[in-house]
């Protein structure tokens, strides 16, 4: 095929620009570097290029033809607080920065496809190619939307694509409906009357009432959420005194809470609190509940899933292309964001074996395998030749 044969010409180019970004990561809403990479090639080639949205955002726009359609692209570029350990050639040149996600190699893919389009323009309408700050935290979908993404560069659909590896190289996975969890979190504050601990009637213990809605937080998957529907609620910490023989004011539990179901999200922060302000009354306990709702569930709408399940076939075949997602997956992804506001599609890429130890996103021996930017690179410019071309 013509258009995979110069992709991969031109992928060789785009792996020694992912390696560039790899060797100076940047976190969320500090992304300069990179975005004045991203702006600076994207002006080269013919785009219309708009920064500093969202902070660190960069928008490239393309127009092509009459045609009155427009889709966007997202990738995002922001590193992770982790000292690199993968020993490859290309490490991070910061301590306690890498792309330990693979937002290198998303960028990568995008830029790819950006020269691509910009040397063929085989399209009818407008692109708009976006690349985000901030992924990782969970805010920089968001912050680009407050700052007028869609009213400045209006989408009629929104894709965006993530690697995944242990998945094959040229394997893609997606689905209607969801395809990652909601993210919250909350902070819990129980306060009592400190004492001493061999006079503890004297007291009211707060660890006790804390001990007690651990496990009670525990029932609520178990008893409230539907069999079939997937929720978790963990309380990743309990912190309270510091000494053997002092009872202390106040116990504090943060939770970790996640759903891909938007009513089984909404049904744990009810019952959260609820639980919560019912083990504070039975102990006598001052209860300060705060619940950040930080990224809702990532919903595919079917038909712009169903086109970019088309358009992945006819690039790698049926076979290779997923449509299930597997159960106990609860990762988020601010895309979500977006489609709260757009329909789109989100769409996981093969990435092999990752790193010298073939490890997953998040740790610190990760690499990005370059051998998915021509098959995330041509699936971004086919899905924009079809999306701009079919009435």
């Amino acid at each position: 095929m013509q258009q995979l044969a110069r992709i991969q010409e031109l992928a060789v180019e785009f792996a020694e620009i992912r390696r560039e970004i790899h060797r100076h990561p940047e976190l969320g809403f500090e992304e300069r570097r990179t975005a004045a990479l991203v702006a600076g090639l994207l002006r080269q080639w013919g785009y219309e290029v708009h920064e500093g949205i969202g902070g660190t955002g960069v928008v490239g726009v393309l127009r092509n033809g009459a045609g009155s359609r427009s889709i966007g692209i997202r990738a995002d570029m922001d590193a992770l607080p982790i000292e690199e350990a993968s020993g490859v050639p290309h490490s991070s040149v910061h301590c306690g920065r890498m792309h330990a996600c693979g937002h290198d190699g998303h960028t990568a893919i995008l830029l790819c496809a950006a020269r691509y389009l910009a040397e063929t323009r085989a399209f009818d309408g407008t692109l708009n190619l976006i690349f985000q700050p901030a992924e990782e935290t969970l805010a920089g979908a968001r912050r680009m939307i407050e700052d007028g993404l869609f009213e400045r560069f209006p989408c009629d659909a929104v894709y965006a694509l993530h690697n995944m590896p242990g998945l094959p190289v040229g394997v893609f996975l997606t689905q209607p409906g969801p395809m990652s969890a909601s993210s919250d979190v909350a902070t819990i504050r129980l306060t009592g009357v400190g004492g001493h601990g061999a006079m503890p009637h004297k007291a009211r213990d707060p660890i006790v009432g804390a001990a007690e809605l651990v496990l009670a937080l525990q029932s609520i998957v178990a008893r409230n959420v539907p069999a079939g529907e997937v929720g978790v609620v963990t309380v990743g910490a309990l912190q309270a005194g510091e000494v053997h023989n002092v009872i202390p004011d106040v116990a504090t539990l943060k939770l970790s809470v996640r759903a891909t179901n938007p009513e089984v999200r909404a049904l744990l922060r009810k019952r959260i609190t609820e639980i919560s302000r019912g083990v504070a009354m039975a102990h006598g306990l001052e209860l300060e509940l705060d619940y950040d709702e930080r990224i809702g569930v990532l919903l595919n709408t079917p038909v712009e899933t169903a086109l970019l399940q088309r358009v992945a076939r006819e690039l790698v075949g049926e076979h290779a292309v997923l449509t299930s997602v597997p159960s106990g997956y609860l990762g988020s992804e601010d895309f979500a964001s977006m489609l709260e506001v757009r329909p789109g599609c989100y769409i996981v890429l093969g990435n092999g074996d990752s790193g010298p130890s073939g490890c997953m996103v998040h740790n610190p021996g990760y690499d990005f395998n370059d051998a998915a930017i021509p098959h995330g690179a041509a699936l971004w410019a086919r899905l924009v030749e079809t999306y701009l071309s079919e009435a």
